[in-house]
């Protein structure tokens, strides 16, 4: 079994392949006031292994909202659906932007219900967002 500590190259590692953005809502860490963490996709207590492939980069609020889940509720179908899992799904095939760049729009029921449970259009980030836009420095490439 793997430690379940994730080390610092390693961190490293997942911050370079995210290009310092989070993998779920897509804010930049370079415009964050709390650090982002590599955190488990299928959590640890799900038997969820500490390695590159299991490992997403995370702003804090993503973060503690996703917890240990692994599947959430689609508000248009209503169903328990898994939640998107940045190693085996892009990004653009599960969420949009609005037309001004502030929401993420969930496309389909993992879109939705990932941005349901991990809340992916918070005030805070949201309020980010439209700032970032105005300054050019969003959405990240």
């Amino acid at each position: 079994m793997s430690d379940s500590r994730v080390k610092a190259q390693l961190k490293k590692s997942v911050v370079k392949r995210a290009n310092g953005c989070c993998e779920y809502c897509r804010s930049q860490e370079s415009f964050a006031i709390q650090a982002f963490s590599a955190e488990h996709i299928i959590p640890k207590s799900k038997g969820g292994e500490t390695n590159l492939s299991n490992l997403a980069l995370s702003c804090q609020g993503c973060n503690n909202h996703k917890y240990n889940k692994i599947q959430g509720y689609d508000p248009v179908s209503g169903e328990t659906v898994p939640l998107y899992h940045p190693r085996q799904q892009l990004w653009n095939d599960n969420f949009a932007w609005n037309n001004d760049f502030t929401l993420v729009i969930g496309l389909n029921p993992i879109g939705r219900a990932t941005v349901e449970t991990l809340k992916l259009n918070r005030e805070g980030v949201v309020n980010l967002r439209r700032v970032l836009f105005a300054m050019g420095e969003h959405p990240p490439s």
